[in-house]
């Protein structure tokens, strides 16, 4: 007898990938009748059985929470109301008609074998696919519905990965999905009451700024409010001038060294005047000490989801949202592991070196891979295990065949893995501290020891421009030239996106998961733009506060305020 066995991933994607490996390339594909999802199909064994596999999706969450038709009417139901009002579950997409596509696709099977990632959405994901599935099912010969039922634990789309999930089936967590759906009564019910508050409380109330809608979310407003912090702090700055001393000595040989003052701003011009003829009138200085430290730059930890999200918005250009995209991008086709993780610290068990190996071959960083293999692999500095996923790694050589956003973002998390098998980059830092009569100077130089992890991660290089000059203690210099120059205390700058993220994980808003859909939310609802700027221009219209800004296209990691209200679709609660 051949039983059946209906198995069901998150994205259609994802379940054509498991259905090829398992499937050693068999399987057969289909089209699904609700035009969204496909079906692979091939035959082999389950629980040392005969078995028939059907392989589908849905395309994300199946259900999501609203109140009753009754409780939308704004002017008949007090926003207080919303705390005590019944939540329905109705279809994410009704378009897509998933609960029908699923049941039809899961009757007369004998077993549910649920692939849905592996994260609490997920979790909660797998509990939304038993509901729709369980009425058309086989019911069990003994035993419960749930016995019937297995979830599959995998962090990578690889052969490896993906067939070992299969030998070791577990069961799907209850407790993980309740969580998500407290979260998501708690958004609801927290995000429409107030948005219905505050927008009845300020709608008329600020003639020229449109107030049609202004919503809140439990995370959205306390994203927007780093931005307003620090946009009100550019706006409140009012700029103080100060002067500083540049001095330059030169030694016998002629050569010109600039020192720094300890004394560093003045802000009281006539006081900078008395120090300048002060320096002047010693006329040259002598070193007091030469000293040299060896000072070293760390190697990176794992790299977890939120550090990927911070370094494509500083250094790559890319949105958290945008960041993420493509990196479950390239999990699906199994070039990288799954993206979405706090953990930093890679499971004792995990394979360094044959995930280096994989790496050798490659034009751009092969050389350096096979050096460290050469050298001898440095175990990786001690990280966080927060119990959901490895750290990002590269599962699969794939340099050469990428392009556009995804060849950078891959080659990032190669060079990332690379560089926390190296060395830590040392370096000499010698301080030469000088006198000139009463006044303290001091250079700082830099010199290379070893690059370490920098050969991966040239960018972090240490800057040797600034070499401490050839001098001796008691050695008498000359003063070259001494003068005053005027400055002016400046705001700090707009956040950017990679500030932005850095707040949010230290104060514990969104998750690795969520923190780019929240920052994608204020920019579609236009409380901040997104850019590079060099040029503001800040006018007031009524009580409403706008900006205009000249954009700098080489980037856009700035977040700009244009305003704290705008209108957006009614359907939008958080």
């Amino acid at each position: 007898m051949t039983i059946t066995v209906l198995m069901v991933a998150e994205k259609p994607m994802l379940a054509d990938s498991i259905a090829k490996l398992l499937s050693d390339g068999k399987a057969s594909k289909r089209k699904g009748w609700n035009n969204a999802c496909s079906v692979s199909e091939y035959n082999g064994d389950f629980m040392g059985q005969r078995a028939y596999f059907k392989v589908t999706s849905t395309c994300g969450h199946v259900m999501s929470v609203d109140f009753p038709q009754k409780y939308n009417n704004w002017e008949k139901t007090d926003p207080s109301e919303l705390y005590s009002a019944p939540i329905e579950k109705i279809e994410a997409n009704p378009k897509m008609k998933m609960n029908d596509y699923l049941a039809s696709e899961a009757k007369n099977a004998d077993y549910l074998v649920l692939w849905l990632d592996c994260d609490k959405e997920g979790e909660n994901i797998c509990f939304e696919v038993i509901d729709a599935v369980q009425s058309a099912m086989r019911k069990p010969a003994r035993g419960e519905f749930m016995d019937v039922v297995y979830r599959a634990h995998f962090s990578a789309i690889t052969e490896k990965d993906i067939k070992a999930a299969m030998r070791n089936l577990g069961r799907p967590n209850k407790n993980e999905a309740l969580a998500v759906d407290a979260r998501q009564e708690l958004d609801l019910r927290v995000g429409c009451s107030f948005t219905r508050f505050q927008t009845k409380y300020f709608q008329g109330k600020y003639g020229d700024l449109d107030s049609s809608v202004i919503s809140f979310g439990p995370c959205q407003t306390p994203t927007l409010a780093f931005c307003v912090t620090r946009h009100d702090q550019i706006v409140q700055f009012k700029p103080e001038p100060y002067w500083v001393i540049q001095t330059t000595f030169e030694d016998s040989e002629k050569t010109a060294m600039r020192a720094e003052w300890e004394r560093g701003r003045i802000f009281d011009r006539e006081v900078a005047g008395m120090f300048l003829e002060r320096i002047k009138k010693a006329g040259g200085a002598t070193v007091v000490d030469v000293s040299t430290k060896k000072s070293a730059k760390e190697r990176p930890q794992a790299l977890n989801t939120v550090e990927l999200m911070r370094v494509a918005s500083a250094s790559l250009g890319l949105s958290p949202a945008t960041t993420m995209h493509v990196a479950e991008s390239l999990y699906t086709h199994g070039y990288i592991s799954y993206p979405r993780t706090e953990t930093t610290s890679y499971p004792a068990n995990f394979d360094l070196k044959g995930t280096l190996m994989q790496q050798t071959g490659d034009k751009v960083w092969g050389k350096i891979a096979s050096q460290v293999l050469s050298d001898g692999i440095n175990k990786p500095r001690g990280g966080d295990d927060k119990g959901d996923h490895p750290p990002i790694t590269p599962m699969r050589a794939g340099g050469a065949v990428l392009g556009g956003d995804s060849a950078r973002v891959y080659e990032y998390v190669v060079r990332h893995f690379i560089a926390t098998l190296m060395r830590n980059c040392t370096y000499d830092v010698t301080t030469v501290k000088l006198a000139c009569g009463e006044e303290e100077f001091s250079f700082l130089g830099r010199q290379l020891i070893d690059p370490g992890f920098t050969v991966a991660f040239p960018w972090a290089g240490v800057d040797e421009d600034e070499r401490a000059p050839n001098v001796k203690k008691g050695q008498k210099l000359g003063l070259k030239s001494a003068e005053i120059v005027s400055r002016e205390t400046s705001p700090p700058g707009y956040l950017t996106e990679s500030e932005l993220i850095t707040l949010m994980e230290k104060h514990g808003i969104g998750t690795d998961a969520s923190i780019p859909v929240h920052i994608n939310t204020i920019c579609q609802r236009n409380y901040v733009t997104v850019s590079g700027v060099e040029l503001f221009f800040k006018i007031k219209i009524g009580s409403g506060r706008f900006m205009f800004h000249w954009i700098d296209n080489k980037s856009r990691n700035m977040l700009v305020l244009v305003k704290y209200r705008l209108s957006f679709s009614q359907n939008n609660h958080n």
